[in-house]
């Protein structure tokens, strides 16, 4: 298929990649960019608890996750630019109220509606990588575009922790609302339309239902879809409890950061490692490895947190596992989440959605479970990376019928090819 019938608009590759990574970034603006204000936000607001005031990042990420359900039928009826550029419109006025919040609850609710917002951009942002590529090339892109979005990451805490030493928490979300205009400008400019009108589906009962059946009812591709969710749960609860793991165990306080921005930079590293590699080993072998990995120094870390030194392994011992757990993060679930999306692409906005909310929703009590149960110790997050590994790999046990490491067949969706790329 030429790119004219999608679109007028001609995009290269590396811009295409940059531009996704952008929009998936605006969901870790929101999570990470906050980390530093925990304290402040909860001082201001009447919130003493430090367990409590981790809710600024759950109530984001639960409607975040449960509003992609949504979002994938009307990607799939409407094409990729619209729903993306009303999702885009609503977090900016979401994250500009966030600033006059008078209370604790008025700020969860925007919180929420952040989320409703940004829950656009990682259904399109998926939806026109699938549209675009397949197989081993999407998962190509997906590191790619990830490493590029980790970039954010290693430096929005220090934004963060920039911002409060000469404002007051407030003008966080005046950043994020201006950040995320400026993402949404280029996509209105840039973003070609992926989607040709050919391959819509309608808005109706039957069609949504029908959209659905077929992403849960595929074995290879919904256990797939599980595992993203499980290895972000144990993602979400490092998230959650990091300003309490490196501030308050470890005294590291204004270099909290600077701690922090290191495992992302690596992270992002093994990402652009995977990019270079999946073409090669292709991504049942690399998922596959990586996972066994995070299983043992995640089991390394536990029982030392447990019996070798119990409660709280020195900082550089907890630093280096957890750092080597992360680093395996990049080769996982880019390949495992392009695993999921593979077979599916004549309904790739649902099934972004449907594995969206799972991953999102799922990871998100997962992880605030981890992070409610913060005891002053490493041992939750330790234990929590520990138990979503061996569950991701049953999932992944499951969708290969027992099997690891293998290669799997070449899916070629006949109905819904790739867009060929205009250079």
């Amino acid at each position: 298929m030429s790119t004219s019938k999608v679109t007028a608009r001609v995009i290269s590759r590396p811009e295409f990649i940059a531009l996704v990574a952008a929009l998936m970034a605006t969901n870790s603006l929101a999570i990470d960019v906050m980390l530093p204000a925990l304290p402040y936000v909860g001082q201001s607001l009447g919130v003493p608890s430090e367990n409590e005031r981790q809710l600024v990042i759950a109530s984001y990420m639960i409607v975040f996750g449960i509003a992609q359900l949504f979002f994938g039928p009307l990607a799939d009826r409407y094409g990729r630019r619209g729903p993306l550029l009303v999702g885009i419109g609503i977090y900016v006025v979401a994250a500009f109220l966030a600033m006059f919040s008078p209370t604790f609850g008025v700020l969860l609710a925007l919180r929420g509606l952040q989320g409703l917002g940004a829950a656009a951009t990682r259904v399109i942002a998926i939806s026109a990588v699938r549209d675009r590529f397949a197989g081993r090339d999407m998962a190509q892109v997906m590191s790619l575009a990830f490493m590029v979005f980790m970039a954010l990451p290693i430096v929005a805490p220090g934004i963060g922790q920039v911002i409060l030493l000469g404002a007051s928490w407030h003008f966080i979300f005046l950043f994020m609302a201006v950040m995320a205009t400026v993402i949404g400008i280029w996509a209105y400019l840039r973003l070609p339309e992926t989607l040709a009108p050919e391959y819509r589906r309608p808005l109706s009962v039957k069609a949504i239902t029908g959209g659905f059946r077929l992403v849960v009812s595929n074995r290879t591709a919904f256990f797939y879809g599980l595992c993203g969710g499980l290895l972000f749960g144990g993602m979400f609860g490092y998230i959650s409890s990091s300003q309490q793991l490196f501030v308050d165990i470890y005294g590291l306080g204004p270099l909290f950061p600077l701690a922090f921005a290191v495992m992302a930079a690596l992270m992002m590293g093994s990402n652009f490692l995977n990019a270079s590699i999946v073409q090669s080993f292709g991504m049942r072998r690399i998922a596959h490895t990586a996972l066994l990995g995070i299983i043992g120094f995640a089991a390394v870390l536990t029982i030392w947190a447990q019996w070798v030194h119990p409660g709280n392994p020195p900082l550089v011992a907890f630093f280096i596992l957890a750092t080597l757990v992360l680093f395996l993060y990049g080769f996982a679930p880019n390949n495992l989440n392009s695993l999921s999306m593979e077979p599916l692409g004549a309904v790739a906005g649902t099934a972004s959605s449907v594995f969206g909310f799972i991953q999102t929703v799922g990871g998100a009590i997962i992880g605030s479970i981890t992070g409610q149960h913060f005891d002053g110790t490493v041992e939750p997050v330790a234990l929590g990376f520990l138990i979503v590994g061996i569950l991701t790999l049953v999932c992944v046990l499951i969708a290969e019928r027992g099997r690891l490491f293998g290669i799997g067949e070449q899916y070629r969706d006949k109905e819904h090819p790739v867009v060929a790329f205009a250079e």
